[in-house]
């Protein structure tokens, strides 16, 4: 009977035990802060870079008066729209967007300037401008895709290095006034 017991005492002892405590929960890593940009700092890039492409002197005289335009929008760089959430209402709760057009824009005009439209014409100074902002904003977003430049023409080199200088400076205009937004003390 002592065998029988000693196997009833073992088969309900479990049961007559306080049940083992719950491992504790692994603590939850915290996510590491997304670094900011510095907003001065792009507020003080992005005036440098549109004052630089305000005093490009264009080298052919011809196409000073000359306006030009793409007919084909799906060919038109990035801009930034209203969509982009780059009002200051928007901005001041989440930026999100706004950067990642801003680098989208960064990021295509240094391709531009690399490419073999600038070839003849090296803007070494725009470059390193654009390098630096692009530096400080991938800071959150990280770099986006590269998409080549499609070769072109050496006789339409001149027209496409007007009209990418153009561009850019339309888009400088606009980055630099939400920089400055951004960096305004609150």
């Amino acid at each position: 009977m002592a065998p029988l017991r000693r196997l009833c005492f073992c088969l309900w002892l479990p049961l007559l035990l306080p049940p083992p405590a719950a491992p504790a929960p692994a603590p939850t890593p915290t996510p590491a802060p997304v670094p900011r940009p510095d907003w001065a700092a792009c507020r003080s890039l992005s005036r440098e870079l549109s004052r630089l492409v305000a005093t490009l002197k264009e080298p052919h005289r011809v196409l000073e008066e000359t306006h030009l335009s793409e007919e084909d929008p799906k060919n038109w760089p990035p801009r930034i729209r209203c969509s982009d959430a780059c009002d200051p209402s928007t901005l001041d709760t989440n930026n999100t967007r706004c950067l990642r057009r801003i680098l989208q824009g960064l990021q295509h005009y240094r391709d531009l300037l690399g490419s073999d439209i600038f070839t003849a014409r090296r803007l070494p100074q725009l470059e390193a401008a654009l390098d630096q902002l692009l530096g400080l904003v991938q800071q959150e977003h990280g770099r986006p895709p590269r998409r080549p430049v499609a070769p072109s023409a050496a006789w339409e080199h001149a027209l496409l290095q007007r009209l990418a200088l153009q561009r850019l400076q339309s888009f400088a205009a606009i980055m630099s006034r939400v920089f400055t937004h951004s960096a305004s003390p609150r």
